[in-house]
């Protein structure tokens, strides 16, 4: 029996794999990097969903660390920040459990005083 020469190497299928291969690499890494800003949040036996609006986020650290929908910042310029929102927008406040009560106090007073009346504190549901 002739062997046939080999005149050229069809790549296609290995193509297809690295399709696939990148797929799996670029959803895992999305579901790595969601909740970027590290809080342990308090746990709460009642809890309640913002699923039908999408919040804007104050997230206070362990050490009294402020940040606006991943932003750090200060809380003279989350006053700055605020202040162009309208009213009705939800604000949703993820603070440490461990954040001393004055730091979450000044933030929310804050957020009361600038006229928000939708404002929610994000918390874990205790099992």
């Amino acid at each position: 029996m002739d062997e046939k020469e080999f005149d050229y190497l069809n790549i296609i299928p290995l193509v297809d794999v690295m399709l696939v291969l990148l797929t799996i690499v670029l959803t895992t890494s999305t579901f790595i990097a969601t909740g970027g800003i590290k809080v342990e949040l308090p746990k709460a036996k009642a809890a309640e969903s913002l699923a039908d609006s999408r919040p804007r986020t104050v997230t206070i650290g362990p050490d009294g660390r402020l940040w606006l929908d991943g932003d750090e910042t200060s809380l003279e310029a989350l006053t700055s920040l605020l202040t162009p929102l309208g009213r009705e927008t939800p604000i949703l406040v993820r603070a440490d459990k461990n954040l001393a009560l004055q730091a979450f106090v000044d933030v929310f007073s804050l957020i009361k005083q600038l006229g928000f009346s939708h404002l929610s504190l994000q918390t874990e549901q205790t099992p």
